[in-house]
């Protein structure tokens, strides 16, 4: 019997650590992978954004279709798991900034925070809805609970910086999509204002609900992305 006990000490033991070390993996491990992931998309962001200013300054300086055809903000058109814009948050430090990547499938989310593709670009009219991690692939989304009514969300396309205030926070279904409608909440309204929405897994550790945080645009800030 003693031996019997202590063989399944032992291998309670063993669990213990194997799940240790699997749940240590799932917070760090998946981290560096989207560390190396956020440096690469950085640098590709930056080269878009040195050639859509060139292409707009040419723009500018001619005249016709070009000059026409020139768009004030927003982020180009982007192919799904390249950079799409960059997301600081004040509230979580001078030191946050994600570059976020477009779409929202599992590998574009290993990546960083998602854009869901067809919801609005930056400054648009409609509902820009932005999907991230809270507890693993670096967490970018980790401290979303934290905001609060008036709190500044800042997101960095071509054109400059639009920054969004916080509104609300709410917690969801996973099933309830409405929420990305291009009028949150009511799906198939034309829409008039700017919005953004992120959503997160919520609690942490589980996908038993969606935390949702609702921010409207206060505001647009010319030739200050990447400042």
């Amino acid at each position: 019997m003693r031996t019997i006990v202590r063989g399944l000490g032992e291998l309670a033991l063993t669990a213990g650590l194997v799940l240790a070390l699997g749940v240590a993996y799932l917070v760090w491990g998946t981290g560096d992978y989207t560390r190396g992931q956020q440096d690469g998309l950085l640098d590709q962001m930056e080269r878009r954004w040195r050639a859509d200013r060139s292409a707009a300054a040419t723009a500018t300086a001619g005249s016709g279709p070009a000059r026409r055809g020139a768009r004030r903000g927003g982020a180009a058109r982007t192919a799904r798991g390249t950079a799409f814009a960059i997301i600081r948050v004040p509230r979580f430090g001078r030191s946050y900034r994600y570059v976020v990547v477009e779409g929202v499938s599992p590998a574009d989310l290993r990546k960083g925070p998602g854009h869901y593709p067809g919801t609005a670009r930056p400054g648009d009219i409609g509902n820009m809805v932005v999907s991230g991690h809270r507890t693993t692939y670096g967490a970018p989304f980790n401290r979303l609970g934290e905001l609060a009514p008036g709190d500044e969300i800042r997101i960095e396309a071509t054109a400059g910086t639009y920054v969004y205030r916080v509104t609300g926070l709410e917690i969801v279904r996973p099933g309830s999509i409405e929420v990305t409608a291009p009028v949150r909440g009511r799906p198939g309204r034309a829409p008039r204002r700017r919005l953004l929405t992120l959503t997160t897994c919520h609690p942490k550790f589980s996908a038993a609900y969606r935390l949702v945080v609702a921010a409207e645009m206060a505001r647009f800030e010319p030739g200050t992305a990447g400042t």
